[in-house]
């Protein structure tokens, strides 16, 4: 063994370890700001009111469509704020980023607790249609939020998957 990848390897982790750092921080960024837009006018009366109502509904149910469309002037400007939900984007899903998509998939498995009939598998599925993403996507978003629920402390705060 003559050592000869060895300068050039840890190189190569340094440098992966510096874009990994940068991920942390920008997730750290959006853990701290996630969905404060809630808190503040237009958005707190809108969902003050309909937050409770919502979670009564089964997600993706025409009474759960009506609602969002009782709501719409919150709801753009709430997404209009926060770019980890796809209406947010020109493109959609396909304008977002991996960052974009980790936050979207952490607020889905949060979302699907305020259902009494949530699940986030169920919710994946029919975003799928909704926001016209791949089967592909779908595995992924799945993947990741198994891997996720695994990694949670066991309690009342874990998504039913």
């Amino acid at each position: 063994m003559n050592g000869g990848s060895v300068p050039d390897t840890l190189s190569h982790i340094r440098a992966v370890q510096a874009r990994l750092d940068v991920v942390i921080r920008e997730l750290s960024k959006r853990q701290d700001a996630h969905d404060a837009s809630k808190l503040l006018t237009p958005e707190v009366e809108v969902f003050d009111e309909f937050t409770p109502r919502l979670s009564s509904t089964t997600y993706g149910s025409p009474e759960y469509f009506q609602m969002l469309a009782a709501m719409k002037p919150a709801l753009d400007h709430h997404y209009a704020a926060n770019r980890h939900h796809p209406e947010w984007h020109e493109l959609g899903i396909a304008g977002m980023n991996l960052i974009d998509l980790l936050e979207m998939i952490c607020d889905w498995m949060a979302a699907a607790e305020r259902h009494t009939d949530g699940n986030v598998l169920r919710s994946i599925e029919l975003n799928r249609k909704r926001f016209c993403y791949s089967d592909e996507l779908a595995a992924i978003l799945c993947n990741t939020a198994a891997l996720i629920e695994r990694a949670m402390p066991v309690g009342p705060a874990k998504t039913h998957i």
